[in-house]
């Protein structure tokens, strides 16, 4: 519970927030729009702890202010998922702006997977966003070689059983048919060592391309490739909720 006699101004904390002017927050506030610690706050002046109490407007979580980096960098096919090399090999670290700050990254993409990767200074973050306790749903776009009729399709949304044990996908959608080549939409909260891959190899249509284009809330939408980009308020409020920090 935040100390009402000491702390920043609610009002002052939406608006360092980027959430509107101080006169504007005071309005939502009057309108019962804004939550403290999971309480409607009406009255004005209400002193907050931003770095301790959870604050929402119209539901939405209000992060903290940032102490800590939070990137999302679309990796290009062929780089590898680490930050250093001691072969020379092209890695994140040659994708991100100079810093003196330590980054990890959340999770792994093989080195010929391309697509999303959330990289941040914050260990604790990181550590519950990969964990898979908290179940943060992937999605990718994966093209496989050959034509997969619906049969197929129903297996794969039905789940299949690998060396390692059953996988079910949340949602396996088919964007396209060709000539020797199948594009699908596949969403899941598993987290296994090349399970997109190994799912397709188990139902007969290896991987010709495969890309991840979302980490729960966070899509990779027009960030183009070996590009970064800063969460957004939105973005990092909603994972915080996800992964209950």
């Amino acid at each position: 519970m935040s100390d009402e006699t000491e702390g920043v101004r609610l009002q002052k904390v939406l608006a360092a927030a980027g959430v509107a002017s101080r006169r504007a927050s005071e309005i939502m506030i009057d309108e019962g729009r804004v939550e403290v610690n999971g309480k409607i706050v009406t009255e004005q002046g209400r002193r907050v702890n931003p770095d301790r109490d959870q604050i929402r407007v119209d539901g939405s979580r209000i992060p903290p202010p940032r102490r800590h980096m939070y990137l999302v960098l679309n990796k290009p096919r062929g780089v590898i998922s680490t930050m250093d090399d001691p072969e020379g090999r092209t890695t994140l670290a040659d994708y991100l702006p100079r810093t003196k700050e330590r980054l990890f990254h959340v999770g792994r993409l093989d080195t010929e997977t391309e697509g999303l990767i959330i990289l941040t200074n914050d260990g604790e973050f990181a550590h519950r966003l990969a964990h898979p306790s908290y179940e943060v749903r992937k999605s990718y776009h994966v093209q496989v070689a050959g034509v997969m009729d619906n049969r197929t399709l129903k297996r794969l949304e039905k789940g299949v059983t690998l060396d390692d044990g059953p996988v079910k996908p949340d949602k396996v959608k088919l964007i396209s048919r060709g000539q020797d080549r199948t594009l699908l939409q596949v969403s899941l909260h598993e987290g296994r060592n090349r399970i997109v891959r190994r799912m397709m190899d188990a139902v007969g249509h290896p991987v010709d391309r495969l890309a991840r284009t979302a980490i729960g809330p966070v899509r990779l939408g027009n960030l183009p490739v070996g590009e970064t980009r800063e969460l957004s308020r939105d973005e990092l409020g909603a994972l915080l909720d996800m992964i209950r920090m």
